[in-house]
């Protein structure tokens, strides 16, 4: 069957495997991922599958339908009737047009912004990395530039897998 052949190499694909964010992917049987030097060894193809919907307990505002939690191609999350469609003839969509983005949340600390005195806020992404940043700080979506303090402190995981991109980053130091 094609779908288990790599079109770069002709070897057979690897079984199916998960990240730490839930994305499914098959990488060439060729190929090893070197998690020392944070490269693939040999073949370096990876197949992606696309991330299956799923059925939420909460109701489309809307149309009383139930919601479904949809990952994009490029890993943002939204909530969505299950009643909305697309048709591929017309290129529109169909059905009730509710989505509700799925974005970060804030949560107040009671700590203050070392270079402007201010509150700091735990910012929790859609993706579960976390840092601290001045509550100061902001978006001006029209001039498309930041406001406010720019203090930000990246958190590091707590659990043993990796957040999505971390496994492009250097190692952190060896505490001695």
């Amino acid at each position: 069957m094609a779908d288990d052949v790599c079109p770069k190499c002709g070897s057979a694909l690897g079984e199916i495997t998960e990240t730490s964010n839930g994305k499914k992917l098959r990488r060439c049987s060729a190929g090893v991922w070197d998690s020392r030097t944070k490269k693939t060894i040999g073949c370096d193809f990876v197949k992606w599958l696309p991330v299956e919907p799923q059925t939420l307990e909460e109701v489309c505002p809307k149309c009383g339908a139930p919601l479904l939690l949809v990952v994009t191609r490029f890993g943002k999350k939204m909530k969505k009737c299950s009643a909305s469609g697309w048709d591929k003839v017309a290129k529109k969509a169909t059905g009730c047009d509710y989505v509700e983005w799925i974005n970060g949340t804030s949560k107040p600390l009671e700590e203050t912004c070392p270079k402007c005195g201010a509150a700091l806020v735990l910012y929790t992404t859609a993706a579960g990395k976390q840092m601290k940043k001045c509550s100061t700080s902001g978006w001006d979506r029209v001039a498309k530039k930041a406001t406010g303090c720019d203090y930000i402190q990246w958190l590091k995981s707590s659990s043993s897998k990796l957040s999505p991109g971390e496994e492009f980053l250097p190692p952190f130091p060896e505490d001695a």
